[in-house]
């Protein structure tokens, strides 16, 4: 099973040109469902049935997963049994009539124009880290990027006197997104002053570095934002995905169409930007309810 998990991972490299992230994440959806199968001493994937991926998914769902995470499990399964139909000939597809849960348990979080403005405020001394931080924090909230695309930006990617940058989503799907002045001021900040110094005679493609003149990872961009956000005094859960879908929903109350912020995230399908519908709709309930007489 372990060669039959390989043989996809290969196809899909090469056929659908996926990121390293989407190609790890179906590596440990595979891995932890040929780990379940061989506790169930089922030698083959051409045994596995409907009621065995069902099982399956439950177990992953009572051990914490998320509704969201067993969501994308599940895709992971569909594209692997669909493969498996090709390639091997497996006589049906197991996942054909599973239902997908429902994605959003809860509206996922956002902060308040006033909050947003708040973390935009320099703190501090105005040292290269700091300055770094704030352009990074501030492009992120400017475009509703990814922090993974955010991370992977090239000097050669913005297109300032324009207004824009360029980047590439998931499954390396470019897509240009327009940027403010705000942005763009602390950014030629930044490549002007800033950055030369990360750099120490080096070269680099990438545009947000460290002292040792390499990308910051995820990790360390998700630290430097919620320490951010300690010193604030914002205590809500916080995540640099807050700032994506705070971008995404103050666009709606400001009477932004769905397709064009659908553009903007670089959704796929439409029905993951409708999320955000969801979302003003639930606000607005909420001012009725605080501030009608009958509400």
């Amino acid at each position: 099973m372990n060669k039959q998990v390989q043989s996809f991972l290969d196809y899909v490299t090469v056929e659908k040109g996926l990121s390293r992230n989407t190609l790890e994440s179906y590596q440990r959806d595979l891995l932890q469902l040929v780990s379940y199968l061989n506790q169930k001493k089922l030698t083959g994937l051409e045994k596995v049935k409907k009621e065995t991926l069902l099982a399956f998914l439950n177990q992953r769902k009572k051990e914490g997963l998320s509704n969201a995470s067993i969501n994308r499990l599940l895709s992971s399964l569909r594209m692997f049994f669909r493969f498996l139909q090709m390639d091997s000939g497996i006589p049906e597809d197991p996942t054909l009539f599973i239902e997908s849960p429902k994605t959003w348990d809860r509206l996922p979080g956002i902060l308040t124009p006033d909050e947003v403005d708040k973390l935009l405020l320099p703190i501090g001394q105005a040292t290269p880290l700091a300055l770094r931080n704030m352009a990074m924090i501030e492009l992120l909230y400017a475009t509703g990027m990814r922090v993974s695309e955010l991370i992977s930006l090239s000097v050669s990617s913005l297109f300032l006197n324009e207004g824009i940058i360029k980047t590439l989503g998931k499954g390396s799907k470019e897509r240009l997104i327009p940027i403010g002045e705000p942005a763009v001021d602390k950014l030629r900040e930044y490549i002007a002053k800033e950055r030369p110094k990360f750099l120490k005679e080096k070269n680099s493609e990438i545009l947000f570095l460290t002292w040792s003149g390499k990308g910051l990872s995820r990790q360390a961009f998700w630290y430097l934002l919620k320490k951010r956000a300690v010193q604030l005094g914002i205590s809500r859960p916080f995540s640099p995905h807050t700032l994506r879908h705070s971008f995404a929903t103050h666009l709606l109350e400001r009477g932004a169409d769905l397709r064009s912020v659908q553009a903007l995230l670089g959704h796929s399908n439409i029905s993951t930007t409708q999320i955000y519908t969801h979302i003003t709709r639930e606000r607005l309930k909420k001012i009725h309810q605080e501030f009608h007489p009958r509400g």
